[in-house]
């Protein structure tokens, strides 16, 4: 039965590629240089990440579901031209894959990511990782103190969402897996601790990002903006208050408690059909592995990318500190950094004669072998989301902002941050979001006062909202790999989580919205109580309910 019904769809996808084909002759071969989708700026510019994310959902399978959306996306653009959707799709110069390949921030990305895992095959190969393990569970008595220290580092580092996810993963895992904790769960506390970590520290790559997001004719200081906008981001607080709750409360639900439950009963970490239950990851040691083997590899790492970021913002040509943070380049100067790092851990390890010559130059193409998925996940993701832009869908979601904006102006830091939550969930960008979003929001509210701080703060807070749920962001892409967990079951486990808290954020928005309208004054941050009062609430009741 199953060979028929895939032989019926094969019969069924050759008969719609034989009507492309045939549209494509009907279709003069020549485009013009200034073709213009006749879908540009529709609700249908939203469709390709649409179908990529319900096939990622319905399937599990995240390569193909992708790839369809990217081609949904092309086959749009092109109005059904075979010839120009390929063209369109691997080659066009704002959106194909190979020019999303070779965008300097996007190679950095990419060999960032591949110099990351090199440096924890390394610090596996020498003992360093199992070390700390080890080392940790002799102080760290408790699951519940494994997630809580998870959570403590995820907050600690603060400077940029992709680090913080590899980093987190790579420190946190023999920990988290001799305490029986799902690399599910686990890869929702990395998720859960980057994007809300960054958006609320002011020493940040999130934070130059905002500020240089505010249009330059308005006379407001983009930095102070953001310090002001902390307080009203209430996804980021209440992600970061329901993440210790859960934790410590120890009471899951929906999916989570389902892998949560199985792990700690059969030990099976990843929960993946793919994989074994008792499968166990090696760790290559070969070395007499001591926990300085991890920590100064990675204190040099955090501490370097640091310093790559100051360097590439003008620090050490007279730059300011706080101005050449606003001024980095973060791609770049983690790539320098985890260079560095890379090379600070040779010497250490030769010196301690911790892993051999050869053993640490084969650590480098293993590096590139543990993330070929990953990094194939995140061209795709970024093609798909160079096709929405082909498509005109941050333009509609301009106009849709822009006509809700003559109406009730308490509603507004709502709908903006549901808005947003959409926009980042379908595109998974968060940077985008915000940087098409805010602009309005300057044109709606009077730069400066409260209202306008808090309809700043609700694009922010739905940017990360939607990014912390979207399969396609690229956080929750590098938070799967940094816990090596199964991207779906990442993305459909944390969902719940998110959503929930999404749902109560929604309300306080709202709370803002009438305090803000009304009194104009700091007076409203009475609404962050009144929605982290609310948020409380709704876990006691699931709580309940779980236990039930």
């Amino acid at each position: 039965m199953k060979q028929k019904r895939m032989r019926i769809f094969l019969i069924v996808l050759a008969a719609i590629l034989a009507l492309f084909v045939v549209r494509t002759f009907m279709t003069p071969g020549h485009v013009p240089e200034d073709y213009v989708t006749p879908y540009y700026s529709s609700i249908l510019s939203l469709l390709p990440p649409v179908v990529a994310i319900a096939l990622a959902l319905i399937t599990k399978e995240v390569y193909s579901s992708l790839f369809l959306g990217i081609l949904t996306g092309a086959m749009l653009y092109s109005n059904g031209n075979l010839e120009l959707a390929v063209n369109t799709m691997m080659y066009n110069e704002n959106g194909g894959m190979l020019p999303n390949l070779t965008d300097i921030s996007h190679a950095s990305i990419l060999v960032f990511v591949v110099l990351l895992a090199t440096v924890t095959t390394l610090m596996n190969k020498s003992g360093g990782s199992k070390a700390f393990g080890d080392w940790a569970s002799t102080h760290i008595k408790t699951r519940v103190g494994a997630q809580l220290a998870t959570m403590a580092l995820g907050v600690l580092i603060f400077v940029d969402d992709g680090f913080n996810c590899m980093t987190v993963g790579s420190v946190m895992r023999p920990l988290t897996d001799h305490y029986r904790v799902s690399r599910s769960k686990l890869s929702y506390i990395i998720d859960a601790t980057a994007a809300p970590v960054c958006i609320i520290a002011p020493i940040s790559s999130w934070a130059a990002a905002v500020s240089y997001s505010l249009p330059s004719d308005i006379e407001v200081n983009g930095f102070t903006v953001f310090l002001r906008t902390i307080p009203y981001n209430f996804y980021a607080l209440g992600t970061l208050m329901f993440l210790y709750t859960i934790i410590t409360g120890g009471k899951d639900y929906g999916p989570m408690k389902t892998h949560e439950e199985n792990t700690m009963k059969t030990g099976d970490l990843w929960n993946d059909p793919s994989r074994r239950a008792d499968e166990k990851e090696t760790d290559g040691q070969l070395g007499s592995g001591r926990v300085s083997d991890l920590v100064i590899p990675v204190a040099s790492l955090i501490i370097c990318c640091i310093i790559g970021m100051l360097y590439t913002g003008g620090f050490f040509e007279g730059e300011g500190f706080v101005d050449a943070f606003a001024n980095s380049d973060a791609a770049r100067g983690f790539v320098m950094g985890s260079l560095i790092a890379i090379i600070i851990t040779f010497f250490l390890y030769m010196w301690r004669g911790t892993v051999s010559f050869e053993e640490f130059m084969k650590s480098i193409p293993e590096g590139w072998g543990t993330m070929v998925g990953p990094m194939v996940i995140l061209v795709m993701a970024w093609t798909l989301s160079g096709m929405t832009g082909l498509l005109g869908a941050r333009e509609f979601i301009h106009d849709v902002m822009a006509a809700s904006a003559g109406h009730v102006k308490i509603l507004l830091p709502m709908i903006i941050f549901l808005v947003a939550l959409f926009l980042a969930f379908s595109t998974g960008t968060s940077w985008g979001t915000f940087s098409i979003l805010i602009p309005i929001v300057c044109g709606v509210f009077v730069p400066g006062d409260e209202m306008f701080i808090i309809g700043i703060a609700a694009c922010l807070a739905g940017s990360v909202c939607g990014d912390h749920c979207s399969p396609i962001s690229d956080t929750t892409i590098m938070s799967s790999a940094g816990a090596k967990s199964n991207h779906i079951n990442h993305v459909s486990t944390q969902m719940p989580y998110a959503l929930t808290t999404a749902a109560v954020c929604a309300v306080g928005y709202l709370i803002a919205g009438v305090f803000g309208y009304y009194m104009d004054s700091p007076l409203a941050l009475i609404s962050l109580p009144i929605m982290l009062a609310i948020l409380v609430g709704v876990i006691v009741v699931i709580r309940k309910r779980v236990t039930a």
